[in-house]
């Protein structure tokens, strides 16, 4: 057998900013950012994309982004802002992808200049994937207003777009070169969105870090009366998880697992079933607990922990079930969501239950009298939660 063989290593790092107020003319966080990461013998750009949503919020944000660049920043704005819809609309077709295509096309954004997004994980997803494909690659930054993509989706390594109804069925992994989190975009976020990332929050808690979740217990109160402080701290401390994580095995998921998927194999079918209706964080918690009573009821999951974790998401005011999500038998739509898990992990079903809170464990199957089960026991919590 005659043949040649090359491998070699990729490095990436970037980093997680926490800052407030980020175009404030005093705020020197993302100035420095882009002096330290100058190139002199080259005209660097940035383009940003809004997420109209935030705009609409937040009027002021384009007046003081141009102020903030006329203060001999070594990067040239692109004076035109990209704003693209908020929500799964940004990303349910390529219309907006094309849209930022063109952009970029139109004014010169090359591999040495910046495509910079700022909204919730929806739009960043559609940007981080322009970016990662426009000139095989062009430099991300992110900066997430909602607290799901400031905890989550926005400090990770994945962006796309959905497609033939299937969420995320087109991306890449690419890393941005930087995340800006800033806790003023937390302070007009509606109930549903500042509610909705905690999820993601429990999430980590119930699969990596016992002390993290009782933390939250234990400041539930706080966070349901939206102390921004509380909230920063959770939103670090997930984040740092989130990152840990990534460095620490398969960032790329070449593999047949993703562990910080608990709960997302039932959320990813809800929300598409839903027509988007139900928010990603609302649906996580209801597949969370979902799987959380599948792991009591097979065995794994002491069931008075299962009772304790539906405890912390009522107090938080979640929804706990949908009729969407019921499992009635094989046919269930809401099953063809483990099929398309199984599609995207690219190997054979890997699903992530827990054996302990703080301790997940991974089966290959999961049997659908269990599911049914799991699926009226929640149907029970809803109805007295209702009478």
């Amino acid at each position: 057998m005659d043949f040649l063989e090359q491998s070699f290593n990729v490095h990436f790092d970037y980093r997680v900013y926490f800052t407030s107020n980020i175009f404030d003319a005093f705020n020197m966080d993302f100035n420095s950012f882009l002096k330290e990461r100058s190139q002199p013998s080259t005209v660097q750009k940035i383009l940003f994309v809004i997420d109209e949503g935030v705009l609409n919020t937040h009027t002021e944000l384009t007046h003081q982004i141009r102020s903030y660049f006329n203060n001999d920043l070594p990067v040239s704005l692109v004076k035109d802002f990209m704003v693209i819809p908020g929500g799964e609309e940004a990303k349910n077709s390529s219309r907006n992808f094309d849209l930022i295509i063109e952009a970029i096309d139109k004014n010169g954004i090359d591999r040495h200049s910046y495509v910079a997004a700022i909204g919730g994980g929806s739009v960043l997803d559609l940007a981080g994937y322009a970016s990662a494909v426009a000139h095989r690659g062009i430099k991300h930054i992110r900066i997430p207003t909602t607290v799901l993509s400031q905890n989550d989706s926005g400090v990770g390594v994945k962006n796309g777009i959905n497609y033939k109804g299937k969420k995320n069925f087109i991306g890449t992994f690419a890393p941005p070169v930087a995340v800006f989190n800033d806790d003023r975009f937390l302070a007009t976020l509606s109930e549903r969105d500042w509610r909705a990332g905690i999820a993601e929050a429990i999430k980590v808690g119930l699969i990596k870090d016992a002390g993290f979740y009782h933390w939250i217990e234990q400041n539930a109160d706080q966070l349901i009366d939206r102390d921004r402080g509380t909230m920063n701290i959770l939103i670090r401390q997930c984040a740092a998880l989130h990152l840990q994580h990534i460095a620490s095995g398969d960032p790329f998921e070449l593999g047949s697992s993703r562990p910080l998927d608990f709960g997302h194999w039932s959320a990813h079918k809800l929300e598409q079933l839903s027509e988007f209706k139900v928010l990603h964080g609302e649906a996580v918690a209801m597949g969370i607990l979902l799987d959380t009573f599948y792991s009591a009821l097979s065995g794994l999951l002491p069931m008075q922990k299962a009772e304790r974790i539906i405890q912390l998401f009522i107090k938080l005011g979640f929804e706990i079930t949908n009729p969407l999500l019921d499992v009635q038998d094989e046919n269930s739509e809401i099953l063809k969501g483990l099929q398309e898990f199984r599609e995207h992990l690219g190997g054979r079903l890997t699903v992530m239950l827990l054996s302990d809170i703080g301790i997940g464990e991974e089966v290959h199957d999961l049997d659908v009298a269990l599911l049914k089960k799991a699926s009226e026991k929640l149907d029970e919590y809803q109805y007295e939660m209702t009478k």
